[in-house]
This record gives structure tokens, sequence and C-alpha cells, in this order.
């Protein structure tokens, strides 16, 4: 594969001149054949700043630059590489930290110092490291792509070495190494297609980051991806392979929110992608991620983690690569029939992105000066998540989480409703409830999932009518807020006692399930588990018609009740401790008076 890359580049041999510059767009008049997509050096003294063209009109094109264009100016040399902006596809991605054009920026640091200089380019793939290599494929084999040629284990998976999703016809194996130690430009198998051409496959690939990535047949979402948080996994839950997006106002907790998933989503790979986020919320990451520990492996959390970082201080253009760049990684895993979860935070600045470009471009601007194309991009986008069935009948997922910072918490603005428009799970966080130290801040008086039929299906065979518990605890939760702005008018005098419970009841369950402490080993995370028997519990308390004969003696009752769950949510699972305050709990709720 590497002498058919040789060949587009030697066959690549336009050339042009900046003719007009506005901040990083760049319009160059060119004199040949170029394409929509395709990859420009710009050439400034000693310096290959790296571009994209997005626009051609006759000769001229106008592309933009993923580097700061200081520097630039009329006549400065511009020539094209014939390629479009590709990821690289191998062994040792995993635990990298890269940025939008798929810079390994440790790297980087290493060789230019910690300002990251403009113009250096250096290959994510290791060409030292050695692979332990397995062959899978046999001379006479016919392959096509996606079928596995050998296999090498990175962290602990079994990476597979596969033949280049860029060939769509049929080759015949003629040549495959033995197994051994080998780095990742050793060529591993040779084949020929059916005109007699010969091909040499190496443990690396490349695929453009526009064009989805997919080789088998997508099929529908079945199973449940667990979070570990109460709130999502019980009343807005998320498919493996389905979409959700968290919007929110500035402080409420979107970050910490896409943390916590990165940590415990029952996945196998995680994606996060800093697309415009501040510098300092990525270097929490970047700190805290290697001294994690995964709990469903024991081990460290960057050994299933990939992180692409554009952050506000970077160029706006990369801001559109490093999303598509995370999502073909993403893909590219999806293929060896692993489940992905790919974090975008934040959307919004990606859009915004956009709407620089576009307003530089003098197209016709939509609503708030966004792109008319805002939500087609966006679904292309979110329509790149999925499951696909495989050819050896495994199953591979992505599942696409993106957060959105709206102005002012305005979630009617153009790239909320957008996102909205396609995902199938709404985690809306609010001021409010921020505000009040209630973590996670998700309002479940606005959030909303299409897959609670899906898990209410799946769950079902652990729990009898699961679907029936979430539906009535989601209405008690409508009615308990009803009652509690009724309240605030009129006062507890003034409320019904059956009423006063009701509200009483809302309490309980958003206080004492709904909420976590973050800080708390034990109630940070809760799998399904822990999760199943507590929200039982919280339906007796549902099912139980209690009798008070004064509202303070409701209150009383319930204050303590609240406690007692909240208590036994930071005792380690299972323990003695825990049965006994279990016990006590239902005790409480058993002996008190009933209707």
């Amino acid at each position: 594969m590497n002498q058919d890359r040789s060949a587009t580049l030697e066959k690549s041999k336009v050339k042009g001149n900046v003719a007009k510059a506005f901040g990083n767009l760049l319009q160059v008049s060119f004199d040949g054949s170029i394409r929509q997509g395709e990859v420009a050096m710009v050439h400034l003294d000693d310096l290959q700043l790296k571009s994209e063209v997005i626009e051609i009109e006759g000769d001229d094109a106008k592309i933009q630059v993923f580097e700061d264009t200081k520097g630039i100016k009329h006549g400065t040399p511009v020539h094209f590489t014939g390629e479009l902006l590709e990821a690289e596809l191998g062994p040792g991605l995993l635990s990298s930290i890269l940025d939008g054009l798929q810079n390994p920026l440790e790297k980087v640091a290493t060789a230019s110092g910690f300002f990251l200089p403009r113009g250096v380019y250096l290959s994510p793939l290791s060409r030292t490291r050695k692979w332990d290599y397995e062959p899978k494929c046999k001379v006479g084999e016919v392959v096509k792509r996606g079928d596995t040629l050998g296999t090498t284990l990175e962290g602990r998976f079994h990476h597979q070495i596969m033949v280049p999703f860029n060939l769509y016809g049929s080759y015949t194996i003629t040549w495959v190494i033995g197994a051994g130690s080998y780095n990742v430009d050793t060529v591993v198998a040779k084949a020929k297609d059916e005109s007699g051409k010969e091909y040499q496959f190496t443990m690396v690939q490349r695929w453009p980051i526009k064009k989805a990535l997919r080789c088998g047949e997508k099929v529908k979402p079945t199973k449940m991806m667990d979070t570990g948080c109460r709130i999502i996994d019980t009343q807005f839950p998320v498919m493996k392979g389905g979409t959700f997006c968290t919007p929110g106002p500035f402080g409420a907790g979107k970050t910490v929110l896409q943390h916590h998933l990165s940590k415990y989503s029952s996945v196998d790979i995680v994606v996060v992608v800093a697309c415009g986020e501040r510098a300092g919320e990525v270097v929490e990451v970047l700190r805290e991620f290697p001294h994690l520990i995964d709990p469903h492996t024991g081990k460290t959390l960057m050994e299933r983690t990939v992180i692409i970082c554009n952050t506000s201080s970077m160029p706006v253009a990369a801001r559109e690569s490093s999303v598509y760049m995370g999502m073909t990684i993403a893909e590219y895993y999806r293929q060896m029939g692993l489940d992905v979860l790919v974090l975008a935070d934040s959307t919004s600045r990606w859009a915004q992105a956009m709407r620089e470009m576009s307003g530089r471009l003098e197209e016709i601007p939509g609503e708030e000066a966004f792109p008319a194309y805002l939500a087609s991009r966006m679904a292309e986008f979110y329509e790149r998540s999925g499951v696909v069935l495989l050819k050896n009948d495994k199953l591979g997922s992505i599942t696409i989480g993106g957060a959105v910072s709206p102005a002012g918490g305005n979630f009617e603005e153009p790239v909320t409703q957008s996102t909205l428009a396609v995902v199938g799970a709404f985690l809306g966080l609010s001021r409010e409830r921020s505000d009040s130290r209630r973590y996670p801040a998700i309002d479940p008086l606005i959030s909303w999932s299409k897959y609670v039929e899906e898990v209410s299906k799946e769950l079902n065979k652990r729990v009898e009518g699961w679907g029936d518990m979430v539906r009535r605890a989601r209405d008690i939760l409508f009615k308990g807020y009803e009652i509690g702005k009724r309240m605030e008018v009129v006062g507890e005098e003034g409320t019904a006692i059956n009423d006063m419970v009701v509200y009483l009841k809302s309490e309980l369950y958003d206080f004492s399930y709904l909420q976590q402490n973050s800080f708390d080993k034990e109630d940070a995370y809760c799998p399904l588990e822990r999760q199943i028997p507590l929200f039982q519990l919280i339906n007796k308390v549902f099912d139980k018609q209690f009798i008070f004969t004064t509202h303070d003696e409701a209150r009383k009752y319930f204050l303590q009740l609240q406690n007692q769950i909240k208590n036994m949510n930071f005792l380690p699972f299972n323990s003695d401790q825990y049965r006994s305050a279990f016990a006590a709990v239902e005790q409480n709720i058993d002996s008190a008076k009933n209707k």
C-alpha cells in the first residue's frame, strides 16, 4: 500500500499561490486539477502549513489552514498533495494524546518544547516499537476489505490487522509472514487482485476522516450501556450504538459528567474529543486519567482511551478535523467487534468554528449566523454511530455523546435544536439543580430518552415490570414538582396531606436515588446490580399508602428515611453493614402506618 501512496504523491504536481487571505481562510490561484477536501501545504519560509480545500471555483480554491497564518502574504506558494485529510490507523493508537491532525502531542512537545510550534507533523504510530504479530490468513485464501490478516496484542485487546478498507475488490493471498515481532511498517502479507496486480499489506492503513468507515451491516441496538449513573441508567438510559447529548449552561457540570461517563461506561474503548474546550479542563483530564483505575478491568483508564485535543486557544479550523479524526479512530476499532464510546466536548464550539468559516466564505447565514447546513452536518456526525454486524458474526458499536454549550443555557438556540433532532437521548443539565448542589445536574423534568422501551425489555428479564416502575417514578417526579410549586404559594398548611406525601416521595426519590456523591468511592459508581435492589426499595416507598396526622409528622418521617437511604449509598455493596442498613430501611417502611 505504501507503493500506491508514493505514486499518488508523485502524480500530484498541482501548485498555486495565495491570492487573498481572510484569517485562516486563503484564496489560492492554481493551475491543474484538484478536488474538494484535498490537503494542501502552504510554504512559509522553511515551514509547511497543512490546510484543506473547502471550495473550488474555476482556477481559484479556498483553503482553510489548520495553523496560525501569521506571515502568509500575496504570492505565498502552495502545493496540493492529491490526498484527502486522512487518519493513520494501526496498533499503538490506544493511550495516545493527539491533536486534530493526529499529531502525537507528547512527541511534539519532546521534539519542540512545550510551546507547540506550527508546521510540525509527526506520525501518531511509533515506527520503532515491535509488535508480536500472529498471522491469521493463508496463501491462496481470497480476502476482501476488512478481512483479518493477523492479530497483535494492544493492551488487553486483540488488535486485528485488516485488509485496507479502501480496497473494494477480491484479493488472493500470495505470501504471508511468519509469527514474530515486527514494527508497523513491516510487510505482513502480499496479495494479487483479479487483474494480477500485486499489493503489499503492512500493519498500517489510512482512511479519509470525513468519509464514514463501515464494513458490515448496520443493525438495531439491543444492549444497554451501563454508566454507573443512576439517573441515566434508570430514568434516561442509553443504548450501545445509540446517541445522546448533554446540553447545559456554563458551570452546570457537562465536563464532569463526561469524565464520569468516560471512567465508568461499560464499553471497551473511549475516544475523548476536546474540540474547542478550555485548556485547563483538558489538562485536568490528562493529569487524572493515567492514575484512575478502570472498574471493569482493574487497569489504568488510559489503556483503553484515546484523547484528541484541540483547545479553545488553537486555530478554529482544527476543531472540525478533531471531531472527524476521533470518529474515524472509533470506527476503526468498531470494525474489530469492540464497543466504543465517543465523547465530544463541545459540539457548540465546533459549530462556532463552522460559523466563522461560513462568514469568511460569505455564505448566506442561517439562524444566529450559523451556516444553513448546520443541521445536516450535525446529523452526518451522529449518524456515524450505530451497531455493525461483522463478517465473523461479531457486533461492534459506536455510542456518541455530545456536550452542547448553549449561550446562557438557552436550549432553543440552533446547535441544541439541531442536535435534539437527531439524538436518541437528551440529558439536559440545569443551572437551578447545579446551584442547589444536585449532582449530576441532569434535570429529570426536561430530559428524555427514546431507549426506555428497549432497555425495559432487556431489564424485564431481571426485574418484572421494570418499564412500569420507571414510568411511575417519572410521574411521581412531575406530580411532586407541581405540588411543590403550589406549596410555594399556599404553604404546607394549605396543602392536602395526601399531596404533601406525594411531594415528599418525589423529593426522597430525587435526593436518595437520582443524586450521587462523586467524591464518595462507593456512591460515585453504582453498577446495575446495586441500582436494581435500590430502585425496587424506592418503589416499595411509592407503593406504600402512608397515614400521617400532621404535615410535620410526614416531613419528619421522610427526612429520616431519606437520610437512612442516603447513608446506605455510601456503604460497600453487599457488605454486612450494607445488608443490615438495607434491612433497617425495609423495616422502617414496613412499620410505618398503612391505609
